[in-house]
């Protein structure tokens, strides 16, 4: 059974990592061949903490999903857009910076891959009136997605998961990650400066600007106002809802029934942008990697990681900051979380120093976030945005993507190792 269960894991793994097939299509075979061999059943699948699926991921991100979707429909972003190329003076850099930094914000708070879908198409738009080249402002943007998402527990879907998975609160990630996110955005901002210095060559002719209104790009001004009012309350309940007692996607649900009926949006409108692919391929993962614990497979990987690792916990979380970017460089960091989260759980558990053991949460949080700009595939904003750029006749190639990938993801992962060796091993 053991052997079976590794066998349907690795071939949907596999499927899903060179996109030979639709990946929740891979997920949902590999679930189907573990129901049909007797590896998992609806108690284990459904029901189980251990192995089944982790309900308050799911409903946290289709509380999200409601949430943007009805705040998509005020046209806040394509304001943020206009005002940033106004702001910018028609300077093409610090049009970057401010695209960049409202990008990161914006991922922080919402997710990357949601921030991306609202912000891209607004991107195409400025960049084409100021005759810009708009693939360097396309490519910054999906880097700053992932950095700006590391940030917080809802910014990054592997944050989700092992925040699930470790019981570490949204102030947990607050207080951890943040700080280095701030640093990593300013250091990029610096990258940018001299990576993308051909495309600040062009001079924008500012009297493109001058006539733009971003108030114009606000639909409904009313319903700005409440959508802000419930997001902001959304976000005082993550950061409260240890006092509050209430799960992160509790607070998420209530938003979005909020943000329905102050908006009086109907079901098939703010249901249509849900994206359901993405929640079924969730629900497909956690039953794969239950399957794999169910059998006893993760906690024998578990015993024997614990073992050779002893008592060099700086060197293991050199390995999962730097070990989750090579490995995430050739699949989505989401399926790669999954799969490594109970490990990382069993090596916790048998820290003798909490706070050095928590200390591997963080590095794992790190480097399954930061490896996703690596390469195009790494991570799901990656994907998204390369779409959303062929769709418009602009392709950004796998290795045009890659080249400026790899210097972002290195610098932002060294920066990560030495904030992880500084803050939780060298004083100790």
């Amino acid at each position: 059974m053991t052997v079976l269960a590794v066998a349907i894991f690795v071939v949907a793994y596999a499927l899903i990592a060179t996109e030979r097939v639709d990946r929740v299509a891979a997920a949902l075979g590999g679930v189907a061949a573990m129901v049909l061999f007797g590896i998992v059943d609806a108690e284990t699948a459904f029901y189980s903490d251990e192995t089944g699926v982790d309900w308050n991921v799911i409903f946290l991100l289709l509380g999200m999903m409601i949430i943007v979707s009805v705040f998509k429909q005020t046209g806040f972003f394509e304001y943020l857009a206009i005002w940033a190329a106004q702001r910018s003076g028609g300077r093409p850099f610090r049009l970057m910076a401010l695209l960049v930094v409202i990008t990161a914000v914006a991922s922080a708070v919402l997710d990357n891959v949601t921030t991306v879908l609202l912000v891209a198409p607004v991107t195409f738009a400025v960049c084409a009136r100021l005759g810009l080249p708009v693939v360097p402002y396309l490519i910054a943007q999906v880097f700053a997605s992932n950095i700006g998402g590391t940030a917080t527990l809802i910014g990054d879907p592997p944050n989700i998961i092992i925040a699930s998975r470790a019981g570490l609160s949204f102030n947990d990630f607050l207080i951890h990650l943040t700080p280095i996110v701030v640093v990593m955005v300013a250091a990029f901002l610096v990258v940018c400066r001299f990576m993308f210095r051909d495309a600040f060559r062009t001079v924008p002719d500012a009297a493109q600007i001058a006539d733009l209104r971003p108030t114009e790009a606000i639909t409904d001004r009313r319903l700005l106002v409440r959508c802000l009012v419930v997001l902001g309350l959304v976000i005082i309940g993550f950061v409260l809802h240890t006092v509050l007692h209430l799960e992160p996607s509790i607070v998420a649900l209530l938003g979005a029934g909020a943000i329905v009926l102050v908006s009086r949006t109907k079901a098939s409108e703010f249901l249509e942008e849900v994206e359901w692919p993405t929640l079924v391929f969730f629900m497909g993962l956690f039953v794969l990697v239950g399957g794999l614990v169910q059998v006893g497979v993760i906690g024998a990987i578990g015993e024997a990681a614990a073992a050779a690792v002893g008592d060099r916990y700086f060197l293991t979380a050199t390995s999962l900051i730097f070990g989750s970017a090579v490995l995430g460089a050739f699949v989505d960091n989401i399926p790669y979380t999954a799969a490594m989260a109970p490990i990382v759980e069993n090596l916790v558990a048998v820290a003798p120093d909490p706070a050095q053991g928590q200390a591997l949460w963080w590095a794992f949080a790190l480097g399954a976030d930061l490896g996703g700009n690596t390469t195009a595939v790494a991570a799901g904003a990656n994907v998204v945005v390369i779409g959303i750029a062929a769709r418009h006749r602009q392709p950004i190639g796998f290795w045009e993507f890659t080249k400026y990938g790899l210097s972002v993801a290195i610098m932002t992962l060294v920066l990560a190792w030495a904030y992880v060796w500084l803050r939780y091993f060298a004083f100790v």
